[in-house]
């Protein structure tokens, strides 16, 4: 499995792709295809049959996946940023490359 620096409820942006410019919290992290699904972007619209949970069918509005080289970490004041590692006493945390802020 890869390690991803993305991780669920971080805010991202979308830098690359269709919907560059859009920002969203990430839902999901799909390691297996290197893929997030992040709140409010790329919405696609799903044809459902009826069924237990559904009973009207229908058609329903939901995100779908964004591949992770399209998106970037947003740091506290809104700037996009790389992540890195570092030890802080026992503790690896990930921080700002570009404000130095552990995130």
């Amino acid at each position: 499995m890869k390690k991803f620096k993305i991780k669920s409820g971080d805010t991202i942006k979308v830098i690359a792709g269709d919907h560059k410019g859009s920002e969203g919290k990430v839902l999901k992290v799909l390691k297996d295809k290197n893929k997030a699904i992040v709140e409010g972007v790329n919405m696609v619209k799903k044809h459902t049959k009826p069924s237990a949970q559904n009973p009207q069918g229908g058609i329903v509005e939901k995100e779908a996946s964004l591949h992770m080289s399209n998106l970037s970490l947003l740091t506290s004041n809104g700037e996009e940023t790389r992540i890195g590692y570092r030890m802080d006493g026992d503790n690896k945390v990930r921080f700002s490359k570009k404000s130095n802020e552990v995130i």
